[in-house]
């Protein structure tokens, strides 16, 4: 069976421990070298996760002719930079969300791979790939809960390192662009469409100046979607959606474990069912469709449009939080996950 051969651009944590594993474990990918701006580094982590070969720059293995596909983790503010050096160098691009810093950092992606039709570039939101979430979705479209009209969710961790990415503004760290931004794409994917505005308040920390607790509302054509993320709180995540005349409760929305069974509640007013996915590794999954998709000259969904949507209502929640007041948004746009 045909692979595709991936690089990853950096030994960042996420990649170290979620995706080179998941990727290794790939029916149509593997992992055949990895980069760090330190020699060292990259080839310490090469030999502790089997990979073979390491290079001591992003260009050098940007510059490997028999690597097909990248995986970016790097900091928030390189995303959009080295997607298009990666693209430019020939390569497939799988880069961690959010996609960019705004939705003109966005559109500029966009915009440059109209240079580039041959090659796929995605935003890795892998819960998307997750069976719970495909079978939510499937309730929410038949009207397993009647009409859709919430969507709450919760995600939120406990992080004060000052070396931390995550607390650097200067990487656009923070809540809303680390984790906040699942808490908006879980809405949209579920209505379907973009909110038509939105309200946001923001918590800042204030040595490190980064949002550390953020709360939005989203305001659809047929309902609503609340959230708060947060980067100093006790460390918990769920999503609820209710209906008319259901609800519908996500134990792990986000960090779904690959060896433990993950859990769905349908709550109507005379009984509650649970249904249970058996274990399954959604960075595995994510993979293996990018893969795909490269191998088939299929169509990517969620597209790079999709992505420059979710950055849309982030900036416009920033706004919001900084003018204190309601901000509308245009451009409404439907998008349909098709797996």
């Amino acid at each position: 069976m045909e692979k595709i051969r991936w690089g990853m651009l950096s030994t960042a944590r996420i990649g170290r421990e979620k995706v080179i594993p998941a990727l290794q474990k790939s029916l149509y990918g593997q992992v055949d070298a990895i980069c760090s701006r330190d020699l060292e580094q990259a080839k310490k982590t090469a030999a502790l996760l089997n990979i073979q070969k390491a290079y001591g720059s992003y260009e050098a293995l940007l510059a490997d002719k028999d690597i097909d596909a990248v995986y970016i983790p790097l900091p928030n503010h390189l995303h959009v930079e080295w997607t298009i050096k990666a693209m430019e160098a020939g390569k497939h691009v799988l880069c961690e969300k959010p996609i960019g810093l705004s939705s003109d950092d966005a559109v500029k992606l966009l915009d440059a791979t109209q240079g580039f039709p041959h090659l796929k570039v995605m935003e890795a939101f892998m819960y998307h790939f997750h069976p719970q979430w495909q079978l939510v979705k499937k309730l929410v479209e038949e009207d397993k809960i009647g009409a859709l009209k919430m969507v709450q969710s919760h995600f939120s961790y406990y992080n004060v390192e000052p070396n931390n990415i995550r607390n650097s503004m200067e990487a656009y760290g923070g809540a809303l662009m680390d984790i906040g931004c699942y808490c908006i794409s879980f809405a949209r994917f579920l209505f379907n469409e973009e909110p038509r505005s939105v309200l946001g308040l923001m918590d800042r920390d204030p040595v490190f100046k980064t949002d550390r607790i953020t709360s939005g509302i989203l305001d659809f054509s047929n309902g609503q979607s609340t959230f708060t993320c947060s980067t100093q709180m006790m460390p918990y995540q769920r999503v609820q959606i209710f209906g008319s005349d259901a609800r519908i409760e996500i134990e792990i929305p986000v960090n779904a474990p690959i060896d433990k069974s993950t859990r769905v509640w349908i709550h109507t007013k005379n009984k509650t069912e649970e249904i249970v996915i058996k274990p399954i590794n959604q960075y595995t999954l994510q993979g293996d469709y990018f893969s795909q998709a490269i191998l088939n000259d299929t169509v990517i969904y969620p597209s790079l449009q999709d992505a420059i949507d979710n950055m849309k209502v982030i900036d416009a929640l920033v706004k919001s939080a900084k003018n204190n007041s309601w901000i509308p948004l245009s451009n409404t746009i439907n998008y349909n996950l098709t797996l």
